[in-house]
This record gives structure tokens, C-alpha cells and sequence, in this order.
């Protein structure tokens, strides 16, 4: 297999500051997911491998400080989910084609491909929510399990209700059958991504300019995808939930979850709810913003290094 020597972020800027998003040592690789559907990923490192998946409204981009802090002792693998960044986006003809299921199978074959049967997968957001299906539908190639700032599809549901819910108003609008949410968020494609930049942010340095504009082109790029995501996270993710919830199905794998206090904001056990699904649980509170990868990496960093000596 050839890779390519990946030293600048031209083709995802298209910007004259390229050179300074690059991960340095890293590898830019395309390969396929589990249908054939091109998943784009960034390879560098060495030792046990550890896979790190991206959030909304967010690219790999988000873990360019933590993948270069993890590449001493890892080979660490950070993809574009399906839909999102440069991977492939295909058209949603059915609930399955962004099922968490789905996506959660191309990070399985990547890292096969890579030569990884074995792998510690570490997702954030979006990218969480795709790293716990792939726990629980591939207990035996996930060996450890890290979570940033969500809590399960189904339990999300659950904990949003009456005026509190406005928080989660995106959920709703991208649950909305095709045609009106892809039309209304692609005529204001950057106030829309922009609006969840500025307000999830602690820290706005930590977004710089150049950095928040290629997150709104890659967004603006995959409107229908990104809606897909979040529409299938209002049907056939709940039902795999359920399914699993129902038949005892639990994650096998030492967990850490790291969160925002939600819980204490919206009124529920975010602690509780993860020990549901997760017997092997360290749960943490954090100071930092949403995009807690970007703005506290030192700290990330170290929690997914913990994660991996349990």
C-alpha cells in the first residue's frame, strides 16, 4: 500500500495558510468502508494504534493537537466519518446508508485495512456516537473505548424535554423528513455551522480563523450528508439502541467518558446514564468547551493515555 506524504492541508483549505493546519509525520490514506464507500484518513506513529473520530461541525481537522501529542507512543489513524470532510458522501437511500451502524463498520474496515484488527477508538461528538455502536457491534476489535461530551442516542432523547430542549434545536430541525431542513440550512450554511462554532466554544482562540473557515466550507460542502447523519439518529440509531438496551447488550471494553456538566445543566445523571451501558466506566467532568480536543489537548491527551493503561 502507498501512502502519500501529507505535509500541507491544501486540498481541504484551498487556503495560502495551508501549511500551518499540516500534522506533521502524518500520512494522507483513502481507502474503502465497509461498502465500498471511500473513507479519507490521516496515518501517523507508531505502536499499538488508537482511531480518533471527528465531531459536528468538524473534520479530522479538530485533532491535529491531540493525534500529534498521541504519534510518540501510537500509531494514531483520524478519519472523515462517511459524509463529512473528504470521505465519500453517497446519497441517502435508505436510513441504513448513515446508520451509526454503517459508519461504525467503515472505521472497523479502515483500520483492518490498515492492518488493525485490534484498535482503542476514541470519538467525539458525532464521532462518540459512531464509536459506541462500533463497541457494541465490535466488541472483539475495540479494546478500549473513549467518549467526548454526548451521551447515547437513545439516552439523548430522553433527556430533552420542554424549554431545555431548545439547546438541541439542530436535532429536531435535521430529524424533519428530506427536502425542507437540507434546503433552509444550505441557504444559510454558514450562519448555521457558525452559530454552533460560537456558542460550544469556551475558548474561541481555539478555533482559529483559518481553522473555523474550513470547517464551514467542509459543512457547506456536505449539507445533505451531515442531515442524513443527524436524521438517522432520530430513527434507525434509536431502534439499534433499543435493541440493544433491551437484549442486555452492554460495552465489554474499559470506557472513559469525558463531558461538559450537561447533566447538572438539563437535569439528569450523565454518569448514570453511561454506567447503563458501560460497567467498566471512568466518567469525567471537564472545564473546557465542547471542542474540548482543540481546547484543552494537553488534557485529552492525557485521558485517552489513562484509558489506555486500564
Amino acid at each position: 500500500m502507498e501512502f502519500t506524504e501529507f505535509t500541507e492541508f491544501t486540498e481541504f483549505t484551498g487556503s495560502a495558510q495551508s501549511a500551518q493546519f499540516g500534522v506533521r509525520g502524518f500520512e494522507d490514506v483513502r481507502l474503502p468502508g465497509a461498502d465500498g464507500v471511500e473513507v479519507a484518513a490521516w496515518v501517523g506513529g507508531s505502536g499499538s494504534p488508537v482511531v480518533l473520530l471527528h465531531g459536528f461541525p468538524q473534520t479530522r481537522l479538530m485533532w491535529r493537537h491531540v493525534a500529534e501529542r498521541l504519534a510518540a507512543e501510537h500509531t494514531v489513524i483520524c478519519p472523515d466519518l462517511r459524509g463529512y470532510g473528504a470521505s465519500g458522501k453517497p446519497a441517502a437511500t435508505g436510513p441504513e446508508v448513515y446508520a451509526k451502524r454503517t459508519m461504525a463498520a467503515d472505521v472497523v474496515a479502515l483500520a483492518a485495512a490498515l492492518g488493525h484488527r485490534r484498535f482503542a477508538l476514541v470519538g467525539h461528538d458525532r464521532g462518540a456516537l459512531v464509536a459506541f455502536r462500533a463497541g457494541l457491534d465490535h466488541p472483539g476489535a475495540v479494546s478500549h473505548l473513549g467518549i467526548l461530551d454526548v451521551v447515547p442516542t437513545l439516552d439523548m432523547w430522553d433527556v430533552l424535554h420542554g424549554t431545555s430542549a431548545a439547546v438541541g434545536y439542530h436535532l429536531y430541525l435535521m430529524a424533519q423528513p428530506p427536502g425542507l431542513p437540507e434546503t433552509m440550512i444550505a441557504n444559510s450554511a454558514d450562519a448555521f455551522f457558525g452559530s454552533f462554532l460560537d456558542a460550544w466554544a469556551n475558548d474561541p482562540a481555539a478555533l482559529p480563523p483559518g481553522v473555523r473557515a474550513e470547517y464551514l466550507r467542509a459543512s457547506a460542502a456536505a449539507v445533505p450528508s451531515i442531515v442524513a447523519d443527524y436524521r438517522a439518529s432520530a430513527g434507525i440509531d434509536v431502534l439499534h439502541d433499543r435493541a440493544d438496551l433491551d437484549a442486555g447488550t452492554r460495552l465489554a471494553m474499559p470506557v472513559t467518558v469525558v463531558q461538559q456538566d450537561w447533566g447538572a445543566r438539563l437535569g439528569y445523571d450523565a454518569a448514570g446514564l453511561w454506567r447503563a451501558w458501560a460497567p467498566d466506566l471512568d466518567h469525567r467532568l471537564t472545564r473546557a468547551g465542547h471542542f474540548m480536543a482543540e481546547e484543552a489537548p494537553d488534557e485529552i491527551a492525557a485521558t485517552v493515555r489513562a484509558l489506555l493503561a486500564r
